[in-house]
């Protein structure tokens, strides 16, 4: 099976959510099967596994309606997308599009990135569920990340394909922490500022935590960074990182105390699978995405209740509790890895070319009629 993989929302500096995932699902499918990438910009090669590539137009081009014209003449027998918004007019291969989570449609505000005509359009687009099911209906197979968005995609009736589970899964290269060394009192957030990843209640949560140093990791406009600081606790320290590279967050991820995030709404929450894979307990919001991939293995506290934050850091000081939760920790994170995710990624294809070569079939019946 000759796979294409559309690798055109590979970043160009370091890996986000949804660059690591294409990524490394690349890697870990080209070891079973015959994979190309699509890529729109030679710098993403930096990012990318060593396969072969084709260059062509960026997915926010008003060409990519027409990019399946493109594609046809590259005769895969799949093409897969790690977004749903890939053009497919006049497309002649099977397809699968992933949706990764439904969080804009409760939470509108579109990534600062995307430039200014995409996040009017972002916006237009997430204010009724009728585009996503035009755009998902389209494919033969649509893939996503858990089982929490499967749901809900059941849930509002996004769309008449099959829907098929290919997980996430943390680094292949995590540095596990050596056994027997003590955590240091610095508590890691990883992930973005937008308003539904509440890191105000993290900040606030630091009242009480003397000694304990919260470190923000990514990237933060200057703005958001002084509505942050406004609510820090007096004589708390919080640090601002404003971006850490892969190994910078690996070396803080070996040596914390825990990593937290209090976000109200992820479609899988990668930083908390990548700590328990490091052997380090995670402090998380008590929401059913959070539960499927954490487990029994993470500390679950009320997002909206600083003072539980406050609580749940401070148990983890108890004897023998940071151990406990260490190596609870990195049995979750064993049942998650990219070579199952690859074999889940292999039965979507086989299912895609099955529903393709059925439509395509019945399309030529009704044509004769």
């Amino acid at each position: 099976m000759r796979i294409l993989f559309d690798a055109r929302f590979t970043r160009l500096d370091q890996h986000d959510g949804i660059s690591r995932y294409g990524a490394s699902l690349i890697a870990a499918v080209a070891e079973r099967a015959d994979v190309a990438m699509l890529i729109s910009d030679p710098r993403q090669l930096d990012l990318l596994p060593a396969v072969p590539h084709v260059l062509i137009t960026s997915p926010l081009s008003p060409r990519e309606l027409f990019v399946a014209s493109t594609i046809n003449r590259l005769s895969p027998d799949v093409v897969i997308c790690p977004m749903q918004t890939m053009g497919s007019w006049g497309r002649q291969y099977p397809l699968v599009l992933t949706l990764h989570d439904l969080i804009y449609y409760q939470n509108p505000q579109p990534p600062g990135f995307l430039p200014l005509p995409v996040r009017a359009l972002w916006r237009l687009y997430h204010l009724a569920y009728w585009p996503q099911r035009l755009l998902l209906n389209r494919a033969d197979v649509v893939a996503t990340i858990s089982e929490t968005t499967r749901e809900l995609m059941k849930e509002h009736r996004l769309t008449r394909r099959p829907v098929r589970l290919v997980s996430n899964a943390p680094q292949t290269d995590t540095e596990v922490r050596p056994e027997g060394v003590p955590p240091s009192k610095d508590l890691l957030y990883m992930g973005s500022f937008m308003p539904y990843k509440n890191v105000e209640t993290i900040v606030a949560g630091m009242n009480g935590l003397d000694g304990y140093t919260l470190h923000l990791l990514s990237r933060i406009t200057a703005d958001r960074r002084a509505e942050l600081v406004r609510l820090v606790p007096p004589g708390q320290r919080v640090v601002f990182h404003n971006g850490v590279t892969d190994g910078q967050y690996q070396e803080l991820l070996r040596s914390a105390a825990a990593l937290v995030t209090l976000s109200r709404a992820e479609g899988y929450g990668l930083p908390v699978i990548e700590a328990m894979a490091a052997g380090t307990p995670v402090i998380a919001a008590d929401t059913p995405i959070f539960r499927e991939v954490g487990g029994d293995a993470a500390l679950y506290v009320d997002p909206d209740d600083p003072s539980a934050f406050t609580a749940a850091v401070k148990s983890l000081a108890a004897p023998d509790r940071w151990d406990a939760a260490s190596r609870a920790g990195k049995a979750q994170a064993g049942t998650y890895s990219w070579d199952r995710s690859a074999d889940q990624l292999l039965e979507a294809a086989a299912i895609a070319t099955v529903e393709h070569a059925g439509r395509r079939g019945l399309g030529r019946l009704l044509r004769r009629q």
